[in-house]
């Protein structure tokens, strides 16, 4: 398996509630708030804090998550030559690029960038970043999900059977 899928399948359900539900509940919400605002137009109320404080908060969230990523995974991987293809590659360097506008979000959203537009306008580029994450993170998702020996990548895990392993003994691991 990818990195990506490796660091969601171990330490359940902790790593799995850190790196995906968490991120992607706090993102959700922006996204759905976004819709909102920009066809009511509605600069007040819950539903207005509501998008700013997500925001806010799934950009540091993931600011987070990428100084980890970065540092506990790409960094060393790299160092050991230890990719798992190219696939490898995409579905860690998405992710990471995927939080990206979501930090850029937390920026404006703190004043510390883009201060002088108004809500119009940044909501326009919330809408943007939302979007840009929506597809790099699918991007991740999608080729996490890819097995890397279909691209030539070979495990030196003698004990690795998952290939031939029916797919009802890999529902728990306990």
């Amino acid at each position: 398996m990818t990195h990506y899928m490796e660091l969601l399948a171990v330490n359940q359900p902790w790593n799995l509630l850190i790196f995906m539900a968490g991120p992607i509940v706090l993102a959700e919400t922006l996204a759905i708030t976004e819709f909102y605002l920009l066809f009511t137009r509605k600069f007040a109320g819950f539903v207005y804090q509501l998008n700013r404080y997500s925001g806010m908060l799934v950009g540091i969230y993931f600011a987070g998550i990428i100084v980890y990523i970065v540092a506990n995974a790409v960094i060393p991987i790299t160092q050991r030559e230890e990719w798992r293809s190219f696939i490898d590659v995409i579905a860690v360097g998405t992710y990471v690029v995927a939080g990206i506008p979501l930090v850029f979000i937390a920026m404006q959203e703190l004043g510390w960038v883009n201060a002088e537009l108004s809500k119009e306008s940044k909501l326009k580029i919330h809408a943007i970043c939302v979007s840009l994450f929506l597809i790099f993170g699918h991007i991740a998702m999608i080729t996490g999900m890819i097995d890397p020996s279909i691209f030539g990548y070979q495990s030196t895990n003698q004990m690795d059977t998952s290939r031939e392993m029916p797919m009802e003994h890999m529902q728990h691991n306990k």
